[in-house]
C-alpha cells in the first residue's frame, strides 16, 4: 500500500504595495543616493577640469611673454669703424677678428649716453655680424639695426624688473627707439647664455631625431615580440617568463632604463655620448614593454572567426596573420604606441644619465652629433639663475606640449584610418 503523498504549500505572498509610504520612502532613498553620485561625479568633473584650466592659462599667461623680445634701434657707422675689410671678401671668418663687439658698445654709447652698452644684449654685436654677412655693402655705409636689449630692459619692458631698469627702459620709450616684437629666433635659435638669445630649435630637433630612433626601434621589435608571443610561442615555462619579465619591465622607473643605456651603450660599446641615437636606443627600451603589452591585447581582440573564415579559403598561417590579423590589430597596437612614445618624449631622468643635459648651441645635424632635447631643455632653464629663463621656460613648455599634441594627433590619425568594424 502505497503512503498518502504529502503536498507542500507554498507560503502566501502578499503583492507589492508600491504606493504605500515604506516603498515609497525606499524608493526617493534610492533617488537620493543616485542625484549624490551623480553630483560627486559631476564635481569631480569640474575639479579635474578647473586644475586644467588653471595650468594652461598660466602656462600661457607665462609663457607668452617669452615669444616676445625688447629690441633698441641703434645707427651705426661703419664708415668710421675700423674694420678692415674688403667687402667681397666678408665672411665669418674675416668678420671674427673685426672686434665687433667693442663696435656695437661705442655704437650704443654714443647713441644711448653713457652705459649705452648696458642697455643692449651682451650678444647684439651678433645681429651686427648677420647683417654684414647678409649685405657686406653695408661696411661703407651708416645703418640702424634693431638689437636686442638687455635682459632687465626686457624685463621691464613687461612689467617685471628693478626700478633702476624700468626708469632706463621709460627713458628709451621717450627716445622712441624701443620696440617689442615677436621672437622669431626662439623658434630658430638654440641654446646661450643670454636669455634673450635662447632658442628651441636645437632642442626641438635634437627631441625629433631621438623619438625618430625610438619609433623605428620600439615599435617593429614590439609588433613583432607581440605577435610571436600570440601566434606562434608554444606555452611552456620559458614563455611565461618572458611574459612576467615584460610586464615587470613596463612598470620599471625611467631612471633604470638610463642606467642600463650608460651600462651598456656608452660604456661597453662606446658610443657617442649624448647624442639623439643613444637617447633613442635608452627610450626604446622604456617603450618596447608597453607597446608589446597593448599589440597583444589588440591580437587577442581579434575574433576566431576571422582566422577561421581566412583558413577556410585556403590562406596559410602566415598570410593569416599578416593579411588579417596583424590589419585588424593595428589600431589598438597604435594607441600603445602613442602612449608609449607620449611617456618617452616628456622623460627626463634617463637622459640625464646618457649626458643628455650638455650645453649644445648648435643644433644637431645627424643622430650622432650631440644634442638634447625639449625636457632636459627645459629642466636647465629653470635652474638657471637669471629671471629672463622664467619664461623662456614657460614658452619652452608651451612648445612642448604642442609637438605631443601634433604627435598624438597624427597617431589618432593614422589608427582612425586603419580602423576596422565587424
Amino acid at each position: 500500500m502505497n503512503a498518502p503523498s504529502t503536498t507542500l504549500a507554498s507560503p502566501t505572498r502578499n503583492p507589492t504595495d508600491w504606493k504605500g509610504a515604506a516603498m515609497q520612502k525606499r524608493i526617493a532613498a534610492r533617488y537620493a543616493a543616485e542625484r549624490r553620485f551623480r553630483l560627486l561625479g559631476m564635481g569631480a568633473v569640474l575639479l579635474s577640469a578647473g586644475f586644467l584650466a588653471f595650468l594652461l592659462f598660466t602656462m600661457i599667461g607665462n609663457g607668452a611673454r617669452g615669444f616676445t623680445r625688447t629690441e633698441i634701434a641703434l645707427q651705426i657707422d661703419f664708415q668710421t669703424a675700423p674694420i678692415l675689410i674688403d667687402p667681397a671678401t666678408v665672411n665669418a671668418q674675416s668678420l671674427a677678428g673685426a672686434n665687433l663687439q667693442a663696435i656695437t658698445a661705442q655704437a650704443a654709447d654714443k647713441a644711448l649716453g653713457a652705459g649705452g652698452d648696458a642697455l643692449i644684449s651682451p650678444n647684439a654685436w651678433l645681429t651686427v655680424r648677420d647683417a654684414i654677412l647678409d649685405n657686406p655693402k653695408v661696411l661703407s655705409q651708416k645703418i640702424t639695426l634693431s638689437l636686442p636689449a638687455s635682459t632687465g630692459i626686457d624685463l621691464a619692458a613687461k612689467g617685471d624688473a628693478s626700478e633702476t631698469d624700468e626708469a632706463a627702459y621709460a627713458r628709451l620709450q621717450q627716445s622712441g627707439v624701443v620696440s617689442t616684437g615677436f621672437n622669431s629666433a626662439f623658434l630658430s635659435a638654440s641654446d646661450a647664455t643670454d636669455p634673450t638669445q635662447v632658442g628651441i630649435w636645437g632642442a626641438f630637433k635634437g627631441s625629433l631625431l631621438t623619438m625618430l630612433v625610438t619609433l623605428l626601434l620600439s615599435f617593429p621589435i614590439g609588433v613583432a615580440t607581440a605577435l610571436y608571443l600570440e601566434e606562434y610561442a608554444p606555452k611552456a615555462w620559458w614563455t611565461d617568463i618572458i611574459e612576467v619579465s615584460i610586464n615587470n619591465l613596463a612598470a620599471v622607473p625611467s631612471i633604470i632604463f638610463g642606467l642600463l643605456g650608460l651600462a651598456i651603450f656608452l660604456n661597453l660599446l662606446d658610443f657617442p655620448r649624448s647624442a639623439a641615437l643613444v637617447g633613442g636606443m635608452t627610450l626604446a627600451l622604456m617603450t618596447m614593454p608597453v607597446i608589446v603589452i597593448a599589440g597583444r591585447n589588440a591580437i587577442k581582440a581579434v575574433p576566431p572567426s576571422i582566422r577561421d573564415a581566412a583558413l577556410g579559403v585556403g590562406a596559410s598561417p602566415v598570410q593569416v596573420v599578416f593579411h588579417h590579423v596583424l590589419p585588424l590589430a593595428l589600431p589598438g597596437i597604435l594607441t600603445g604606441t602613442i602612449i608609449g612614445m607620449a611617456r618617452a618624449l616628456g622623460e627626463t631622468a634617463p637622459l640625464l644619465m646618457i649626458g643628455m643635459r650638455a650645453f649644445i648651441a648648435t643644433p644637431p645635424g645627424g643622430i650622432t652629433d650631440p644634442a638634447t632635447v625639449l625636457p632636459v631643455q627645459i629642466f636647465l632653464w629653470s635652474d638657471e639663475v637669471s629671471k629672463g629663463f622664467i619664461e623662456k621656460t614657460s614658452a619652452a613648455i608651451i612648445v612642448l606640449l604642442a609637438f605631443l599634441l601634433a604627435m598624438n594627433g597624427l597617431a589618432i590619425y593614422l589608427r582612425n584610418k586603419f580602423e576596422k568594424r565587424w
